[in-house]
């Protein structure tokens, strides 16, 4: 079933009402327009202007789409005024999915040029709830009931980070008994050797969210939902559809850009979000369901949410 505007609309707002949130992680792709954007919004001169559009399409999305992953909180701190820019443009009842600043889920800053003198080196604030609570979550307090998660996406750690699993289970459990309650918490694992008892139990205990990824080094999410203990909060449910399991980043880029179309069905994946939002809709009110796909998935994360719904019907 390939995307359709004005159906979405309604499938997705019907899903909403029920607990059930799909969207997809980011939103900025020039690739979705005359698909889900309208260029004449966007246009000066009778070109679409690229910075009017990063700025406003976001608008025009929420017209349809009732969450979206805001992939940007991942390389700097959310200031007030950015998140206002997101609330302003959004219907009160919709939900964001935050990715948490790698400032605090990075054991050692990678070797890039954005991280400039501290390329390389460890990182002074790896599961700093202090920190967190500070430049994280005391800007989002005013825009709460958007909030709909809260991501902690931890890259893949190697034996200089953590000798074994266990260790990072300790430290994370630490990290959790000092951060305030009450709010959508929940971690992206990138080592699947991880998927542990312990790690479930860990999450469960501090009522924090497994999130179901779709990633080049992870299982596919149809095993990890299969997994003993890894529905860890019955209150929320989440999943990110990112990759092809054994794809790399790069070659998704490579392989899809500019996202305008699907390029490769992943039945799979097709399969496990249909399974989710199915699961979903039978919950009802008292669960929240979560769902972000990406473009890198298949080409067009539109169509891709567009078959996973059908496949829930």
């Amino acid at each position: 079933m390939p995307f359709d505007r004005e159906q979405m609309k309604v499938k997705a707002a019907e899903l909403a009402a029920k607990g059930v949130f799909v969207g997809t992680s980011s939103w900025k792709y020039e690739g979705w327009l005359n698909q889900l954007y309208t260029p004449a919004r966007y246009e000066y001169r009778g070109k679409v202007a690229a910075t009017r559009f990063e700025r406003s399409c976001l608008a025009e999305y929420a017209e349809v789409f009732k969450t979206v992953c805001v992939d940007a909180a991942y390389y700097s701190f959310p200031s007030e005024k950015y998140l206002d820019g997101l609330v302003t443009q959004v219907p009160s009842d919709f939900q964001f999915g935050f990715k948490v600043t790698d400032e605090i889920t990075v054991r050692k800053f990678p070797n890039l040029p954005r991280f400039g003198v501290r390329a390389g080196k460890p990182n002074e604030n790896f599961l700093n709830a202090d920190l967190f609570n500070r430049a994280f979550l005391k800007p989002c307090e005013h825009i709460r009931a958007n909030v709909g998660v809260v991501i902690f996406e931890f890259s893949r750690f190697y034996p200089t980070d953590y000798e074994h699993g266990r260790d990072f289970v300790a430290d994370l459990d630490k990290f959790f008994g000092n951060l305030p309650k009450g709010w959508p918490y929940a971690v992206e694992m990138r080592n699947k050797n991880w998927l542990a008892p312990e790690y479930f139990d860990c999450l469960a205990r501090h009522g924090i969210t497994h999130v179901f990824n779709s990633w080049d080094a992870m299982p596919p999410v149809s095993e990890q939902m299969a997994l003993l203990g890894s529905q860890t909060n019955p209150e929320l449910v989440a999943a990110r559809f990112l990759l092809k399991p054994g794809r790399k980043y790069e070659d998704g880029v490579k392989t899809f850009h500019p996202y305008g179309q699907t390029k490769e069905i992943n039945k799979e994946a097709r399969k496990a979000g249909a399974e989710l939002i199915k699961e979903g809709k039978t919950a009802g009110a008292k669960k929240k369901t979560l769902i972000f796909v990406n473009n890198r998935l298949e080409g067009n994360a539109l169509n891709t949410i567009a078959a996973m719904i059908a496949g829930s019907a």
